[in-house]
């Protein structure tokens, strides 16, 4: 299984959040930079946060983004399985549809292990994510100077 680069920033973004400190929330850019991801993808990412109600983004003097409450005991497995979509892991219909589609035993066992990947995940939020060695190492790229 393997994420796509939309839920691999997004999570990449509540991390580093997660760490942030209240008084000067990180901007978007700032986080985009520190995270090493392009400042366009990161904007699309952190809108579908907000709207998900788990990032408060704050435009102008004194804005930022902080983590919401939600934000922080979100469950990886639940944000992955809502980033990530409903498709199933190997296109059988589509533009040539696969022959096999009508009596694949193939397809139902990726669907379960798709499902067995995110329940694995289910018990981890956000804020377990940061905990050490993560959450000191993000801590220290977030107030270094920016990346080259």
């Amino acid at each position: 299984m393997r994420l796509t680069r939309f839920t691999d920033v997004a999570l990449r973004v509540l991390m580093r959040l997660a760490v942030a400190g209240s008084e000067d929330p990180p901007t978007t850019r700032e986080v985009a930079d520190t995270m090493r991801v392009p400042y366009t993808h990161t904007t699309k990412v952190v809108a579908r946060l907000q709207h998900l109600g788990l990032v408060d983004a704050r435009r102008g003097r004194g804005g930022g983004l902080t983590l919401t409450e939600a934000g922080r005991t979100a469950s990886i497995g639940a944000l992955a399985r809502e980033l990530e979509g409903s498709d199933d892991v190997v296109e059988c219909e589509g533009n040539a549809p696969c022959p096999l589609r009508a009596a694949c035993v193939l397809r139902d066992a990726l669907r379960r292990a798709q499902e067995a990947f995110y329940v694995s995940l289910d018990p981890l939020t956000v804020t377990e994510l940061v905990a050490s060695p993560t959450g000191p190492v993000l801590i220290g790229i977030s107030s270094g100077p920016p990346p080259d």
